[in-house]
């Protein structure tokens, strides 16, 4: 990509954060870590890489997309809205009572949503079974999925990647939010699915690593992700939990807390400071 193309989705990145901030502290909770440290992998695929139509969300021939950590709904809820899937304004409804913006993605409500998920490890089996009806129907759409690695922790996680690379899915390609913290600490003192890049090798699939913050290096990995024949790809995304807001960066304690309003005014101020750099470079 051109580098102006690359700046413009350095901004949606910062836009994102943004309404990030704004979902949680209008919602009083939520999940703000973890969306934040995946927020440059759902701008490249909503605003870079995916085939999708905000007029027809249904389109039949659509890439999908299944948020696995179902919990970051304030990082896949940002993308939407700033995609136009619906309108801005109703992601400060985010978690309120009659809302169609639930804490975890409802395909039933809300428009783009692929399909619902909340328990971790749901997800990735779900975006099995779609990459293998679109093997069978013949069909040229691609399937992303996204996982935390604390998820990894999940038994259903394994059995997916297994089907997967059995069934030879290379219209599917994961992305691991690889940040090394979950929601009681560090994944390697919770439960340690490492060494990921092996386990990943040895259930059949391609693997790939690169900077989950350099927009640049995660467009080349879909790139070779797309390329690679006869096997699914992981990406693992190196990543920082509540990247932009410094505060928050590498905190396990804001995996679901939400800020105050002294904190969320120093966290926009912040992330506005970096996209008024953005507009003038």
């Amino acid at each position: 990509m051109k580098k102006p193309e690359i700046k413009d989705l350095q901004k949606y990145a910062v836009k994102v954060r943004k309404h990030i901030i704004d979902e949680v502290y209008s919602a009083a909770s939520g999940h703000p870590g973890g969306s934040l440290s995946c927020t440059e992998i759902l701008t490249v695929l909503y605003f870079a890489e995916m085939r999708v139509n905000t007029k027809q969300p249904l389109w039949e021939d659509r890439d999908r997309f299944v948020l696995s950590k179902g919990h970051c709904t304030p990082a896949l809820y940002a993308v939407l809205a700033e995609k136009g899937f619906f309108p801005k304004e109703d992601l400060l409804t985010f978690r309120k009572a009659d809302s169609y913006l639930e804490g975890h993605p409802s395909m039933r409500y809300v428009p783009g949503v692929d399909m619902s998920t909340g328990s971790l490890g749901q997800g990735i089996s779900a975006a099995v079974g779609m990459a293998m009806a679109g093997k069978l129907d013949k069909k040229d759409y691609r399937i992303y999925a996204l996982l935390g690695d604390g998820e990894l922790q999940e038994g259903e996680v394994w059995e997916a990647f297994m089907a997967a690379a059995h069934y030879k899915l290379d219209n599917l390609t994961a992305f691991l939010d690889h940040n090394g913290l979950q929601i009681d600490g560090r994944i390697t003192d919770v439960m340690s699915p490492e060494p990921v890049a092996d386990k990943f090798k040895a259930f059949g699939w391609n693997v790939l690593k690169t900077d989950g913050h350099d927009i640049e290096k995660i467009l080349d990995s879909i790139r070779q992700a797309k390329d690679y024949k006869g096997k699914p790809t992981v990406i693992i995304a190196e990543t920082v939990k509540g990247k932009g807001v410094s505060y928050m960066e590498n905190q396990a304690g804001w995996h679901g807390s939400a800020p105050n309003k002294e904190q969320r005014d120093q966290a926009m101020a912040e992330l506005d400071k970096v996209l008024a750099e953005l507009e003038v470079e």
